[in-house]
């Protein structure tokens, strides 16, 4: 991947990643803020996206360039750069819905960070960026009839995405020591890993990623296609949250929404593409009453649930140093098995980290010397979405299949951490607490219980899954829903399967792909060839399915 002049910087040059001196600057922000307006405003726009997170500002923006008025609107408000203090205590009450406290109703509660901001979550998230790999599109063909979505059908739209996000991978000089132990460790054991491609213009290494990048680097869409559409005439109306699509005769005539002011907006549009998340999403096309034959809607969730391993050093690490998820493992992934960094400051750990009282004051007060890693599994389980009594209810229940993957990818972190010179290291599993002198015996000896485990999640998909067959999904593979016109959904609901890996690209990509869709105009030929990119080695792509 190149760097900001796309096909002229080499993939490795740290200037290609430090230097944000080309970030897109819109010529006017089209803005409207929703506690503004009390009254009753009517539009009249060719389409209306329906939130503007990784699959609604991509499609905003190619269908405005298209040539199509558009109009985004976003239940949360717009933040920017003068609105990040660099405090995750601060930011995660302003920035993620419901203060960071959505999570799962299952046999191990599973909390689920999701963003509510124009960017939606890709604000928050820690700016990975892995294509989909080409066994899982495969897969989709065999299994969902989705042919269209092969790696070379859906390649220009990834070059495309990767170009307006200037994707680049992390030098090694910004990855931070809690990387370059871990490196230290894989090298010794001849395990695959390489430094993580990411989205970003000027990144001096806050640590902070996931609570508003101080700097502006991280390419969220909010500076990037949010901006882009801007410029073609698109318009936001934030602190809006959409209540209603009107059909008739099965076909999209208007979007309705509150207004944070007690007001209503009231879009005539013949286009709704709804990007609400495979959270909200599923709940929202629920409440509009529409015929969908499957009784697939807001089943198939999939989460990516994570959990990290700690360990103590001799050496000084500082966690706040450096890209916070700059390095990955993918050694183990046809075992769904990744194994990515994920570091913070202090206050960050405090809430992360184990034990409590003075265990855990003794914990902090070694901070300097702590490194923590992140594993993330593949999940087999599934869950549902639903509405109760008005609230949103996100059920599911780790399999014991996932459960045992935990605990083998905690055993292999656990081995890593000795092989790089770990003091102590601190499994995720309760009822363990240490392992001193390279024992491993606790781990291995641990009869897996879901329960006994620290979870949480961070990339739910699926709940509006893309399938050819009425039947068998709820959008086609055009992301049209089954027998709605003029009705699509962008985000990553309509992922039908787990990834393996980050999927904001894969959202990114096929939201661009509905946009040149619907102009009825041929894929982007024209963009140039990254120099590289990030395949992680998974190949057995039927394990991602149920």
């Amino acid at each position: 991947m190149t760097g900001s002049v796309y096909g002229q910087r080499p993939t490795r040059d740290p200037k290609a990643y430090r230097d944000g001196s080309d970030a897109i600057r819109p010529k006017t922000e089209r803005v409207v803020d929703g506690a503004g307006i009390e009254g009753e405003v009517r539009i009249r726009a060719d389409a209306c996206v329906i939130g503007t997170g990784a699959g609604g500002a991509p499609a905003a923006k190619e269908l405005a360039e298209g040539g199509m008025n558009v109009v985004m609107l976003e239940e949360g408000k717009r933040f920017t750069t003068d609105d990040f203090n660099a405090r995750p205590r601060d930011m995660m009450s302003r920035l993620y819905r419901d203060a960071g406290q959505v999570a799962t109703v299952g046999n191990v509660p599973i909390p689920l960070p999701l963003g509510k901001s124009v960017a939606g979550s890709t604000l928050i998230n820690s700016g990975t960026c892995f294509r989909t790999p080409d066994s899982v599109l495969a897969m989709w063909g065999e299994r969902f009839g989705l042919d269209a979505m092969g790696a070379a059908e859906l390649d220009p739209f990834f070059r495309r995405v990767e170009r307006i996000q200037n994707v680049i991978q992390v030098p090694p000089e910004l990855a931070g020591q809690n990387a370059l132990v871990v490196k230290r460790g894989a090298d010794a054991l001849g395990w695959s890993g390489d430094f993580i491609y990411r989205n970003v213009r000027g990144c001096i290494g806050s640590g902070i990623c996931t609570f508003g990048c101080p700097t502006s680097a991280k390419q969220h869409v909010g500076l990037t296609y949010v901006p882009l559409a801007w410029d073609a005439g698109a318009t936001t109306y934030t602190a809006c949250r959409a209540r209603r699509i009107h059909t008739q005769g099965g076909r999209v005539k208007a979007v309705e929404a509150s207004t944070a002011g007690g007001g209503r907006v009231r879009v005539e549009c013949d286009i709704a593409v709804v990007a609400c998340g495979a959270i909200g999403t599923p709940t929202f096309l629920r409440r509009q009453e529409l015929r969908l034959d499957s009784g697939e809607l807001g089943r198939n969730l999939t989460i990516h649930p994570a959990t990290g391993v700690r360990a103590l050093f001799d050496e000084e690490i500082e966690m706040a140093k450096g890209v916070p998820q700059s390095y990955y493992i993918d050694e183990f992934a046809d075992e769904r098995i990744m194994f990515e960094g994920a570091a913070g400051p202090p206050d960050y750990a405090a809430m992360s980290f184990p034990f409590s009282g003075e265990s855990h004051r003794e914990l902090m007060l070694q901070y300097p010397g702590i490194s923590q890693f992140g594993l993330m599994v593949s999940d087999l389980s599934r869950g549902s979405v639903h509405e109760h009594a008005g609230l949103t209810q996100i059920r599911y229940f780790l399999n014991k299949d996932d459960v045992a993957t935990f605990k083998r990818g905690i055993e292999l972190l656990c081995e890593l951490y000795w092989a790089a010179g770990a003091k102590v290291v601190y499994p995720p599993i309760e009822g363990i607490g240490e392992l001193h002198d390279g024992d491993l015996h606790a781990v291995r000896e641990w009869e897996p219980r879901p329960k006994a485990l620290t979870v949480l999640a961070f990339h739910p998909l699926g709940t509006a899954r893309a399938d050819a067959r009425p039947g068998h999904g709820v959008v086609d593979g055009d992301l049209k829903v089954h027998g709605v016109d003029g009705l699509y959904v962008s985000d990553g609901s309509v992922v039908p399967s787990s990834l393996g890996v980050n999927p904001q690209i894969t959202i990114m990509t096929l939201a661009t792909r509905l946009g040149f869709h619907l102009l009825g105009t041929a894929p982007p030929e024209d963009e140039p060839e990254p120099e590289a990119i990030a395949r992680p080695r998974i190949t057995q792509a039927h394990a991602l399915t149920a």
